[in-house]
């Protein structure tokens, strides 16, 4: 399995990134996508995740309501729609896969891409 993220940038606060996920290798019906975050001197932690056929979905807390999480079956691809965008959102974004229903922690995804870069400016 091969994870590739794009999407990332530069920002000001209150703008906004679309990030994108395109996934090879295998058949991902059965799959969870996840979506990532570590800054600098902090742990990886979860953003949002959605089921492959995009019928659940999960949001930390700290996104809820500013980001999207969806997914594009025919194209395999997953998507992190971002608004309002503050600097706290600064980190490195990868997307993750696991095979299984959501969960929040990055230890059980099995595959991760290699990570974009976001930079919310004040």
């Amino acid at each position: 399995v091969q994870l590739q993220a794009s999407g990332g940038g530069l920002v000001q606060a209150g703008g906004s990134l679309r990030l994108s996920c395109a996934a090879s290798g295998r058949t991902f019906s059965s799959y969870t996508m996840g979506w990532f975050r570590q800054a600098p001197g902090k742990e990886r932690e979860f953003v949002a995740a959605i089921t492959w056929n995009g019928r659940s979905s999960f949001y930390a807390d700290s996104v809820k309501g500013r980001f999207t999480i969806s997914s594009d079956n025919s194209k395999n691809m997953a998507y992190l729609q971002m608004n309002s965008l503050k600097p706290e959102d600064t980190a490195v974004y990868y997307c993750a896969a696991r095979r299984g229903v959501i969960v929040v922690t990055h230890q059980n995804y099995d595959y991760w891409g290699q990570g974009t870069q976001v930079t919310v400016s004040s």
